[in-house]
């Protein structure tokens, strides 16, 4: 039989809690179900991070020097999910990506995502979307070693606002594209054979995403019921974790690439892209939440089911236990506008 053992902090509340930061982790994924209840064009800007919200843009640190790279009889592929996005309509920022000499590739329901880059003949590589798109064309730019650019078209775009681009102008990141734009190395996470830009979140979260995909075309009242109904129950609940070994009895477990901040006013946002470290969180607590961190550069969750509901960059998946997570420091190839 397995002991509980704390990952770092002591004198912590094993009592069931919902977090404030934790409920609002819930809120916005309440937030996000109704959303996409409506038109898809209808996107919240929220600031909005994998622990909470935030009110300040972060400033990016990549500890090696940013290189210029030039476009000229470069072949550049710029694929658009039209079904994300806010500001911009999909046919303005197809046009003006076209006006730059970028070829555009819409991608259309019931493709897969990852074949449409991979058939995409591309020296540079770009995906227009939210942050579960970027991973899976990022993905593929990873494997062919290609420059990969971002363009924020999602509803949170945690990936973007942490390269340092404006999340509410896709335009703007266009010029990702042209001659001058930099090319920076930033790392990836990796659990099994899925990379990750951002992080990878089981418990409540997870479920939260999993429910809000089974239930987004709903009405937007029926989601809100459905999804505050879910979190009064969950509460009374924690999921047991094995870490390394050890068993870890919590509500949330969140493994993330690179270290996220968690002080008030910031919480959720990354000042570093290139740190080559795993971050494993924990919620603590009973009225003062405290969060047990864990830095490593590989890791294995188990459970004692087959497989654990996952929320991988934001996206809902089935993985197979054990999960093996490591970092893959500066492996990938990222062009960003020269202000960036």
């Amino acid at each position: 039989m397995l002991a509980e053992e704390r990952l770092q902090l002591p004198h912590t509340d094993p009592r069931p809690v919902l977090d404030p930061r934790l409920r609002q982790v819930v809120l916005d994924e309440v937030q996000a179900a109704i959303v996409h209840d409506g038109d898809d064009r209808g996107r919240t800007r929220r600031v909005h991070g994998p622990n909470g919200p935030s009110f300040r843009e972060p400033q990016p640190i990549f500890s090696a020097p940013a290189v210029p790279r030039s476009s000229a009889s470069v072949r550049r592929v710029l694929i658009v999910n039209p079904r994300s996005g806010s500001g911009p309509s999909t046919e303005e920022l197809a046009d003006a990506a076209r006006g730059r000499g970028v070829e555009v590739r819409e991608f259309e329901q019931g493709e897969d995502l990852v074949e449409v880059a991979q058939a995409a003949d591309a020296d540079v590589l770009g995906m227009a979307g939210g942050d579960g798109s970027l991973a899976a064309v990022a993905s593929v730019a990873l494997e062919r070693d290609l420059p990969f650019v971002c363009i924020p078209f999602g509803t949170r775009n945690h990936f973007a606002r942490d390269l340092g681009l404006d999340r509410d102008d896709p335009l703007a990141a266009l010029a990702a594209f042209d001659e001058g734009a930099v090319e920076r190395r930033v790392d990836v996470g990796r659990v099994g054979d899925r990379i990750f830009l951002n992080n990878v979140s089981l418990g409540l979260y997870a479920l939260l995403v999993h429910r809000r995909e089974r239930h987004r075309r709903r009405r937007r009242a029926l989601a809100r019921l459905r999804a505050l109904g879910l979190v009064l129950r969950e509460q009374r609940g924690q999921d047991l974790f094995v870490v390394d070994g050890k068993a870890v009895r919590a509500r949330v477990v969140l493994v993330a690439c690179n270290a996220y901040s968690l002080e008030p006013f910031s919480i959720g946002e990354r000042e570093r892209l290139d740190e080559g470290r795993l971050h494993l969180y924990v919620p603590r607590g009973f009225r003062r939440v405290r969060w047990e961190e864990r830095s490593c550069t590989t890791l294995v969750i188990e459970s004692g089911r087959p497989s654990l509901r996952a929320a991988i960059d934001g996206e809902p998946a089935r993985l197979v236990s054990p999960l093996e997570f490591r970092i893959e420091p500066r492996a990938l190839r990222v062009l960003v506008p020269p202000q960036a």
